[in-house]
């Protein structure tokens, strides 16, 4: 039977308008974060906050990390030519944890009230600079998911710090690339060239299979 609002003495709500007494946000007003932009998520803040909302801690992080799967989004950066078609694939280089130089993808962690979009322009600039001009997807279908474990042997894909689910994107960087945050340099190739091969390997625990998916997906 349908009930008319009118006949009860409050407006009836959705679900996930109202926080529950436990949830992380359980203490914020209504519409609190209703002028966060994707600008806040890029640079952080946000109604005169230093971060956007959902931002973890060391602490907190490493604790959820311990506790629940994070969600990700990893991208491959691709310059194109003229006609669209894939000319050179980009890589990260970093100083990992053991002070060795290693490369990598742009990956970073989905936000709380951050759209995948978002997520994925948020984490290109954090890693490229903010001049980088990422053409984001129009469509939000990923070309594969890629599920870390930090324990080695239960998949491909390998993370020490936590349990990931990746939503992996190719993503066009149509500008000037300037090494952002723990960023070294950022290198490009060929993928039909001859040290495609060499590029890929140096990408260990499965990031560089996900290279070789992407371009199996873009048909080369």
């Amino acid at each position: 039977m349908f009930i008319n609002a009118r006949d009860n003495e409050t407006m009836p709500v959705m679900n996930d308008e109202v926080p529950d007494e436990g949830d992380y946000d359980a203490g914020r007003g209504r519409g609190e974060f209703d002028n966060i932009t994707p600008e806040d998520f890029i640079h952080g803040g946000g109604s005169g906050h230093g971060n956007p909302p959902g931002w973890l801690g060391p602490a907190d992080i490493n604790r959820v990390r311990h506790q629940m799967p994070i969600a990700y989004v990893e991208i491959v950066p691709v310059r194109t030519d003229e006609m669209g078609r894939i000319a050179q694939v980009g890589s990260l280089l970093r100083v990992s944890e053991d002070g060795s130089i290693e490369r990598t993808l742009i990956t970073g962690r989905v936000l709380y009230h951050e759209t995948l979009r978002e997520a994925i322009a948020r984490n290109v600039a954090k890693d490229l600079g903010d001049i980088a001009l990422p053409l984001l997807p129009v469509g939000l279908q990923p070309f594969t998911v890629a599920e870390f474990f930090p324990t080695p042997g239960l998949s491909e894909y390998y993370d020490p710090r936590q349990h990931a689910i990746a939503l992996c994107y190719m993503v066009p960087i149509a500008g000037d690339c300037k090494p952002q945050d723990e960023t070294l340099d950022v290198e490009w190739v060929d993928p039909k060239s001859d040290v495609m091969n060499t590029f890929v390997a140096q990408m260990v625990n499965g990031h560089g299979r996900i290279v070789r998916q992407a371009l199996a997906w873009a048909g080369i």
